[in-house]
């Protein structure tokens, strides 16, 4: 790469082993960097992240709140849509990143910045979601990538050297050789990967877990909760008012109080390849379970069929990294519309790890006793209606049948 004196680049931050090398690279590369740090709620202290980063050679470090728009914007669209990508993983890494992308972008025009540089390894997802997000909000955009830049990676070549690097520049890191995993945590979960979790068969130790307790350590009685929905949107616990950012602290505390919300889970990345993951999402698993339950009672089967075909293209969209795309711009405005009816307060309790659905109710269902009662017959179906319903339904099973014996061949 050709050393530009000056040049000034907006460097996605989070304090972490990765980034806080990259910094100092950069800077000796010839570069003015700006740290830019997206609060979403990880736990640090940011006062020790931009010291961290002025240590690393930032000459100025921005460090902005972005943990409501991150559970409105993106957060509750996935929750609106019960979006799990491969069925177990609730994206919590891959809702954040769109986000911090946009502030990047942001940041680099206020501080008249042509480059914006991350941290994310060559063979990961990260880099395609930063970067197609990032081309989306602005196409000039230059990118540094040093992951994928020889005169990088041939000379840090993994978390080994890059902590021998960061230790000769006198770097602060929490990753250690005896540690050597990678987490990135939000206020919606927190994720581990690399190092000795690369191989799928080594179960991860106790002591790297930071959200949740372990099902022996949890409380042996079950914990009862209520949550009011709002079309969708969750607005109370056990009848009382939360902010969305109070609503997921607190559910994160009780789950995680309770072992809820680990899953260890081999995925399949963008890029072809399969790749490891260990998942800490307390709050967004019982959110996941409660609002799922509230759809069930207040959607029609046809809306629900619609939804769960359609949360498999959002997902996949937010997974690989198309949230500006036109197609989620119409998935959104769809997910709006159909959350209009789903309000609602559903009963669980949390036990052991489990989150456990005791009752729902909801002045927007669809369910009524008397109608559904064996007992009760209010005139609006009645027994007799059911033999109409089941000829029509078999007329078509009725065809087949007698066709497949007409053109049977005679018995020899």
């Amino acid at each position: 790469m050709k050393k530009v004196v000056l040049e000034k680049v907006v460097l996605a931050y989070s304090g972490g082993l990765d980034t806080s090398v990259i910094c100092q690279w950069l800077v000796e590369q010839g570069y003015q960097v700006t740290c830019y740090v997206a609060d979403l709620g990880q736990r640090e202290d940011f006062a020790q992240v931009k010291e961290k980063a002025f240590s690393s050679g930032a000459s100025k470090v921005i460090v902005e709140d972005l943990k409501q728009a991150f559970l409105e914007n993106h957060v509750m669209p996935a929750l609106g849509f019960n979006a799990t990508y491969e069925s177990r993983y609730l994206l919590g890494t891959s809702l954040a990143r769109p986000l911090i992308a946009k502030g990047l972008i942001h940041c680099a025009r206020q501080e008249g910045a042509d480059f914006i540089a991350h941290g994310a390894t060559g063979k990961g997802n990260d880099q395609v979601r930063f970067e197609i997000s990032a081309y989306s909000l602005n196409p000039s955009i230059k990118i540094i990538a040093p992951w994928r830049m020889k005169e990088f990676y041939s000379v840090i070549k993994g978390r080994k050297e890059a902590l021998d690097y960061a230790k000769k520049h006198k770097i602060s890191v929490k990753a250690t050789h005896q540690e050597p995993w990678s987490s990135d945590d939000n206020l919606y979960h927190i994720s581990f990967e690399a190092g000795v979790l690369e191989n799928p068969q080594i179960k991860p130790q106790e002591k790297m877990f930071q959200y949740t307790k372990s099902i022996p350590d949890a409380p042996e009685q079950a914990t009862p909760l209520s949550i009011e929905f709002q079309q969708g949107i969750p607005v109370k616990i056990n009848h009382k008012p939360y902010d969305l950012v109070s609503l997921l602290e607190y559910l994160n505390s009780v789950g995680g109080e309770n072992a809820v919300g680990r899953i260890d889970i081999v995925e399949s990345r963008f890029l072809g390849m399969k790749s490891r993951g260990v998942y800490e999402t307390p709050g967004g698993t019982i959110l996941y379970h409660a609002h799922l339950d509230l759809e069930c009672l207040t959607l029609s089967r046809e809306l629900l069929r619609l939804k769960n075909s359609l949360m498999l293209r959002f997902s996949d969209l937010v997974y690989n990294g198309f949230w500006f795309s036109e197609e989620m711009k119409c998935l959104l405005a769809f997910l709006t519309a159909s959350q209009k009816n789903v309000s609602g307060i559903v009963h669980l309790e949390l036990l052991k790890g489990n989150v456990i659905i005791t009752g729902r109710e909801s002045t927007k269902s669809l369910y009524h006793e008397k109608i559904a009662s064996m007992e009760d017959d209010q005139g609006t179906y009645t027994i007799e209606d059911a033999s109409g319903f089941i000829k029509i339904n078999a007329l078509n099973a009725k065809l087949e049948r007698l066709r497949s014996r007409e053109n049977q061949e005679p018995s020899q």
